[in-house]
């Protein structure tokens, strides 16, 4: 069967989607846990109860397991499991990175997935790692891009995945992606991103995942290979990422690390839980520590936590404020905050996908001025239709005069009276004034100015605001106005 992807909602370059496959459906933004068989922490049936519709897979470690291969073969994965959501496999591409050379090829590992009745069927692509020079990274995309080929032969429909590697390289990764599209892949996971996220590369993430999409179609299911941290989720999704897998719940857990949207932190470092999950709400800090079954209470912990996330994160969607969650969460980590300023970089390009209206918008700092909504409005100032003279007023007291009176407010700029209670104007909430977003006002006036050069701007500007305006809008008429009563 066919893999189907729907959008049904958006906001900045994140969905709300409906990932249909083989009548079973995953809405996204959605977490995959990675279940490993031969040491599982937490059962998919308990997954199930969570909320998870999805989990992943390791095929390569079935196929060479004494214990399950015979019988996943015999049952299939979903019997294996006991759990009727969709199934995905990975293909053993982060072995052969880790450990070189793995003994199966590419066409057997697509077969074996067939035959285990797996949902989403990975080819083995070759994952490259930041490290790698241009050269080895083009023939490895060179070698993935025939392996994707030859598995699509195999597997006949979209229930196969097309990974986009190319490096470091944001050229390669564009060209990967716009291949994959071509080939007519729906399920296009971005593939060697682990290194960057464990080396809290993020900046460069933010590039990568941007190039890879600029590639592929905008229907393409975007998923994240590897990405487990419930602080970065936010983040990805923004980007335009639909879907992430990890096996960080559990791998943190052995660890001794309590996963927060805010950070992890080490057990043994907690006095008291900082969460109301199950498995917090009836345990001291302590008791887990001195615990036989501490990995595994850490690991439901963790896993809960990671799941709570995704869910905040689709009803940020809905609510049109993702950009206030990213920033929120890009606060964790200093690198964290510099990916999320190079997100802002492209704001220009993310308007494109943003949704138009939204409940509200928060200013939280100079960030907020590159949002796409100021981007989306300074775009849109040429409609407004003005005549031979045009007078806005900053702060000060306004006056009725000929020709059209415009007010301000920023970070957006001037806007007649009549969008008040609009969008993004009379929805949005400021603290006081400060430099980066008056700044950023001007720069609507001067937007305002360029698309109407028949127009007479006159800008009235209280004393607080006179100099930066000015200096701003050297050219322009600034006159210092009276402060409202």
């Amino acid at each position: 069967m066919p893999v189907r992807f729907e959008v049904v909602e958006k906001d900045i370059a994140g969905r709300i989607g409906r990932l249909k496959i083989d009548g079973r459906v995953l809405t996204t933004p959605a977490l995959l846990p990675v279940i490993n068989p031969h040491l599982p922490l937490v059962s998919p049936a308990e997954m199930k109860g969570m909320g998870i519709r999805g989990i992943i897979t390791n095929a390569y470690i079935l196929h060479r397991s004494a214990q399950f291969r015979e019988r996943v073969l015999r049952e299939g994965l979903h019997s294996l499991f006991d759990f009727d959501g969709v199934i995905m496999t990975d293909s053993g591409a982060y072995q052969q990175s880790v450990y070189g050379d793995i003994e199966i090829t590419n066409a057997e590992i697509v077969n074996f997935q067939m035959a285990i009745g797996s949902d989403i069927i990975v080819p083995l692509d070759i994952p490259t790692p930041p490290s790698a020079s241009r050269e080895k990274a083009e023939n490895e995309l060179s070698e993935t891009m025939r392996r994707l080929s030859e598995a699509l032969a195999l597997v006949g429909d979209t229930r196969c995945a097309g990974p986009v590697q190319g490096g470091i390289y944001t050229d390669l990764r564009e060209r990967a992606g716009r291949e994959v599209a071509e080939m007519g892949f729906c399920f296009c996971p971005i593939g060697a991103v682990v290194p960057l996220m464990e080396q809290y590369r993020y900046q460069e993430l933010v590039s990568l995942v941007h190039a890879a999409r600029r590639g592929l179609s905008p229907s393409s299911c975007v998923h994240l290979f590897g990405a487990g941290h419930p602080s970065m989720f936010a983040l990805a999704v923004a980007m335009g990422c639909d879907i992430f897998d990890s096996a960080a719940y559990a791998l943190y857990a052995r660890e001794g690390r309590y996963l927060t949207p805010h950070g992890t932190y080490m057990l043994g470092d907690l006095l008291e839980l900082p969460c109301t999950c199950p498995v917090c709400s009836s345990h001291q800090a302590r008791e887990i520590a001195e615990s036989d079954d501490r990995d595994r209470l850490l690991a439901l912990h963790n896993l809960r936590v990671t799941v709570a996330e995704i869910i905040r994160i689709r009803e940020a969607i809905r609510e049109g404020t993702l950009w206030e969650l990213v920033d929120e969460r890009a606060r964790v980590h200093p690198r964290l905050l510099q990916g999320y300023r190079q997100l802002l970089t492209i704001s220009d390009e993310l308007e494109k996908y943003d949704r138009i209206s939204k409940r509200r918008f928060f200013y939280r700092g100079e960030e907020s001025c590159r949002r796409s909504e100021v981007i989306w409005y300074h775009r849109h100032l040429e409609r407004l239709s003005l005549g031979r003279e045009a007078h806005i007023y900053i702060g000060c007291r306004i006056e009725e005069r000929e020709g059209d009176v415009l007010l301000f407010k920023p970070p957006f700029g001037p806007y007649p009276r009549e969008l008040a209670e609009t969008f993004p104007i009379g929805q949005s909430e400021l603290p006081a004034w400060d430099e980066a977003m008056v700044r950023s006002g001007c720069t609507g006036i001067m937007e305002l100015a360029a698309s109407h050069p028949e127009t007479e701007i006159t800008i009235h500007c209280s004393q607080e605001w006179y100099g930066l305006v000015k200096g701003i809008l050297a050219g322009m008429e600034v006159l210092c106005g009276q402060v409202p009563d």
